[in-house]
């Protein structure tokens, strides 16, 4: 185990296939600092590990990642949005050398969306809620968001989710290609280790060459979409409406 808030978990039939954990399951996942942190510890863990095949991500308890914790993103400003330390996390689970399933239910919001799309293969149950609904708190999707929702469903379904905000159940994220696979709740953790075995049972180099090709193909330029996103979220940071819209989700939290 990395951290408290990391949890990792080995296939009981499979050891080179292993489950990270994230584990704030009383705030659904939340993604704050200290979460951050120890992904960044827990990555780095799975990057020395020269026997894995498949990583799967999932959340604790009924909820995979329900976005950042609005209460920590509202004191952040355009420093803050400039060092792109959630960008810099998901790229590194999406450069990882082997290949990445991400195991999703219940609520996939803003930074968890993001979290599932930099992984390779994303399996849903029936209960999750996907989206991206920054906008509404008055910032944008800069985590990866913009640019990885628009080659997975294409420019204008990506526009409508993301402008609109709208939050989409399982059935529509696989119909748009969001998910690869929608799976009854209870059906999930099989579901998602039977894919991982059937990618580790074939030979790892080139499975892994295979995905630095494909990475390769859409990822020219990937460092420069991530400058522009931080340089935009940067002036939301900075904005009236960016305090108030999040003082107003805070407050409507408290009653």
């Amino acid at each position: 185990m990395s951290e408290e808030r990391i949890q990792f978990k080995q296939d009981p039939e499979n050891e080179t296939i292993l489950t990270m954990i994230l584990n704030r399951p009383e705030k659904k996942n939340a993604l704050d600092g200290d979460m951050v942190m120890a992904l960044h510890k827990a990555v780095g863990e799975v990057e020395q590990r020269e026997d894995l095949k498949c990583l799967i991500i999932q959340g604790a308890g009924d909820s995979f990642v329900a976005g950042a914790d609005v209460a920590a993103l509202k004191e952040r400003g355009a420093r803050e949005a400039l060092q792109g330390v959630n960008q810099q996390i998901f790229r590194r689970i999406a450069d990882l050398g082997i290949p990445t399933i991400a195991a999703v239910r219940g609520w996939t919001l803003g930074g968890g969306c993001e979290l599932a799309m930099a992984c390779d293969i994303r399996i849903a149950s029936e209960t999750t809620k996907i989206g991206q609904p920054e906008v509404g708190l008055g910032i944008i999707p800069a985590a990866g968001g913009c640019h990885r929702l628009e080659r997975l469903v294409g420019v204008g379904k990506a526009r409508e989710l993301i402008f609109t905000g709208k939050i989409i159940d399982a059935a529509e994220a696989y119909q748009i290609g969001w998910a690869n696979a929608v799976h009854a709740d209870d059906q999930l953790q099989d579901e998602t280790y039977k894919m991982a075995r059937s990618i580790a049972k074939n030979a790892p180099s080139a499975v892994q060459l295979a995905k630095r090709v494909i990475n390769g193909s859409h990822e020219t330029g990937a460092h420069g979409r991530d400058l522009f996103e931080s340089i935009s979220q940067a002036i939301c940071f900075e904005s009236d409406d960016k305090q108030k819209r999040m003082q107003k989700f805070l407050d409507r939290k408290k009653k």
